[in-house]
């Protein structure tokens, strides 16, 4: 029975992943960390690593939609996906070698801008 409660946890938090990500168009990582280091009980590095994993083939087809919909342009989407796929792996090159401290240091910072970003005009 254990596994099945695991597997409900993971379908639940990929659930609410894909539900900030459409809703907000991204976010999903912020949540998708916590999810997957408490509800999941993820090491925090891989956690970190599995959100990247979660989130392009998530941030894809709400690109995919976005763009059908008219809401984002392909000449913006385009470059901005090959600049953030480049970004991506500098990152994961990053979290190999960086102490989980400021792992987490710079997760909570980032974390934090966004949201002052958000509470701005």
């Amino acid at each position: 029975m254990k596994g099945f409660y695991r597997e409900l946890a993971a379908m639940l938090s990929g659930a609410a992943i894909g539900i900030a990500n459409g809703l907000f168009g991204g976010g999903g990582g912020m949540i998708a960390v916590p999810l997957l280091s408490g509800a999941m009980n993820y090491e925090e590095k891989a956690a970190h690593a599995t959100a990247i994993l979660i989130i392009a083939p998530v941030s894809l087809a709400g690109a995919v939609a976005y763009i059908i919909s008219g809401f984002a342009l392909p000449y913006v989407v385009i470059p901005a996906a090959v600049g953030m796929t480049a970004g991506g792996a500098v990152g994961a090159l990053l979290l190999n070698g960086l102490p989980l401290a400021a792992v987490k240091a710079i997760f909570v910072a980032a974390m934090l801008a966004a949201g002052i970003r958000m509470l701005m005009p």
